[in-house]
């Protein structure tokens, strides 16, 4: 090839490299609420110029499916065009001779399953369903939908205050949530289509920053209905509900098994990611509504459970997951072997224990394993390995969780299966066993498996070994009392209501399993809200905040503002808060970069923000 041809192709490699980066935008950039089927068209026709045209399955067939998908979407099909869009999918998908062919029907297949209710409404209604709109893609992906871009334009004019009560509304732990949210807002944030997401989650971090939000007045309540309602638990779920509850005019008296109230924010996540100090913010913020109680340090039975069904008009239980799972593997009543969930409530205790001169192996690749490993890099020990039976891609942490335990000099052994545990004389552990893994074929959630590779056991010398694996939900006492469980947690309806339980609800963690903060925020809400229509009222929280004027779109490429953090190498070393906050006049580029969907594309906010 000569000098020139090559100078053409690089040329117009570069140019196709940019049209990539450019169609890539405009996936990660998907809004929810848009039509299923136009978005399996433009997926589709993108497949199909794709087809090298060698083999008549994905040259033809793909063509013939794309007619079909588009009479669907024209309103000019039936159940028959159905039928056989579904046969020739299926022919393509068999008989295609590469994966373009393959993918591309397959995923028209799943497609035609998942929507199956929205291709129904096509054919015989020649509409989508009424729940496909238009949404704004940040606030309907935060599980409690908090109003972003209002909060942001309200920390853009500098109005903190302002934007913490409005955060308020929907989530009353914005200190929290600013600290260690996972946030979903920025998945689809549509600031991709111009460079990328806003950092959200900083910006909420910069204005609780800026004014404690226990010095932010909470909206006043509304007059006493008389009613009273009590929670069991005192976590993000449980005070989200008796918050909202308390706003409404209710009596809410809190049943908090331990002497402080914040659950697993308090009990199991370290001070450097969220320092105490911080998370009494947000509870003395409820608290000081005025009608919220708290009883400390019951212990709850099914005697308990019963007198308080009787003396309440309703009851909601959220009690968290805060019971550690268990490893099935050999030698696991060593001792020094120890449930990564105990030794994180230690640390909230204070009690933090002493790994001077110790290996520690910590078992799992969730958030909790990460807290544990870097909390016993804190406490001293020598060496931490983090052990996962995944690849480093899979494990469930946030990236920035693992990154962060990386620079502090933990190890990662990924793909490596723990099969036994050695002991010395005395009992204690000295080493655990792994088997080596190779990653398999793909699973229902996504990720490939991990199998048996054929290598050597690999021995870890350790003198500590925490298990990180999960936790379960301590129900025994709540399905005795009569509460429904299936494969460990609380069986509710979507309003949160327990099924054959008159008048009691349950959400949070007890009901899905371990989740995010967040989702149990947003299931707390929800509770609040349902608890109130089913004591027979409609009432509404107000925030009173007036959200400013939007202003034309920045639409300059502007780099994302990072929240920074200390120095690994001092970091390491202490449990102060690992991360800075950030400038002014970051907050004030960041803010600007915000394209204000509530107000452009999307249009208001459904109900508006009452």
């Amino acid at each position: 090839m000569s000098k020139h041809v090559l100078e053409i192709s690089n040329n117009a490699n570069e140019r196709f490299g940019k049209f990539l980066t450019r169609f890539q935008r405009r996936i990660s950039a998907y809004p929810p609420g848009i039509c299923p089927l136009t978005v399996q068209l433009s997926l589709l026709q993108t497949s199909r110029n794709q087809t090298c045209g060698k083999c008549v399955p994905c040259r033809d067939g793909l063509l013939q499916v794309e007619k079909l998908l588009k009479s669907i979407l024209d309103g000019n099909a039936t159940m028959d065009t159905l039928d056989k869009m579904e046969t020739l999918s299926e022919l393509i998908r068999d008989t295609s001779d590469c994966a373009i062919g393959y993918e591309a029907a397959e995923v028209i297949l799943e497609g035609m399953e998942v929507f199956e209710d929205e291709y129904i409404s096509h054919i015989q209604k020649h509409a989508c369903q009424k729940d496909i709109q238009q949404k704004i893609p940040c606030t309907t992906l935060c599980p409690a939908h908090v109003d972003v871009p209002g909060y942001i334009s309200l920390i853009g004019e500098e109005d903190y205050a302002g934007a913490i009560n409005l955060i308020r509304k929907d989530n009353p732990f914005p200190t929290a949530c600013a600290m260690i949210c996972e946030h979903p807002c920025e998945v689809l944030c549509r600031r991709n289509l111009v460079d990328t997401s806003l950092n959200i989650r900083g910006l909420k971090k910069f204005a609780v920053d800026q004014i404690p939000v226990d010095e932010v007045p909470v909206p006043k309540c509304n007059v006493s209905t008389g009613k009273k309602i009590a929670v069991i638990g005192g976590g993000p779920s449980g005070l989200t509900t008796a918050y909202f509850l308390a706003l409404m005019g209710h009596k809410v008296v809190v049943y908090e098994e331990k002497e402080k109230l914040g659950g697993m924010l308090r009990y199991g996540i370290p001070n450097y990611r969220f320092p105490k100090v911080r998370l009494d913010e947000d509870i003395n913020a409820i608290l000081s509504t005025g009608n919220v109680d708290v009883k400390y340090n019951v212990n709850i039975c099914k005697d308990n459970i019963d007198d308080i069904y009787k003396q309440y008009d309703a009851v909601y239980v959220a009690i968290g997951a805060q019971v550690g799972k268990k490893l099935r593997i050999e030698g696991l009543e060593c001792g020094n072997v120890i449930s990564a969930v105990d030794v994180l409530r230690e640390i909230g205790y204070e009690k933090y224990p002493d790994y001077s001169g110790k290996k520690v192996v910590v078992i799992g690749g969730g958030n909790v394993a990460m807290d544990c490993a870097r909390s016993a890099m804190r406490c001293r020990a020598d060496e931490v390995t983090i052990v996962y039976r995944r690849r480093q891609d899979d494990m469930t942490a946030l990236a920035s969780e693992v990154e962060g335990a990386i620079m502090e000099g933990i190890e990662l052994m990924t793909l490596q299966s723990p099969i036994k545990i050695e002991s010395e004389e005395s009992g204690n552990c000295v080493a655990l066993w792994t088997q080596p893994q190779m990653i398999g074929t793909y699973d229902s959630a996504g990720r490939p498996r991990p199998i048996d590779a054929k290598k050597d056991m690999v021995r870890i010398p350790c003198d500590i070994i925490l298990i990180a694996v999960g936790q379960d939900v301590a129900y025994g006492e709540f399905e005795d009392f009569g509460i429904p469980v299936y494969r460990k947690c609380i069986i509710t309806t979507p309003e949160c209501s327990v099924k054959g339980k008159e008048g009691v609800f349950s959400g949070g963690d007890c009901v899905t399993g371990p989740s995010t903060v967040i989702k149990a925020i947003a299931a707390g809400k929800v509770a609040a809200y349902n608890i109130d229509e089913y004591l027979g009222y409609h009432h509404k929280v107000n925030c009173d905040v007036v959200i400013p004027e939007a202003k034309l779109n920045d639409r300059i490429q502007t780099g994302r503002v990072r929240i920074t953090e200390r120095e690994a190498r001092i970091r390491k070393h202490d449990f102060e808060h690992v991360e800075n906050s950030i400038s002014y006049d970051e907050a004030m580029q960041e803010a600007s970069r915000c394209l204000r969907c509530d107000h452009y594309g999307c249009g208001v906010l459904e109900g508006g923000r009452d």
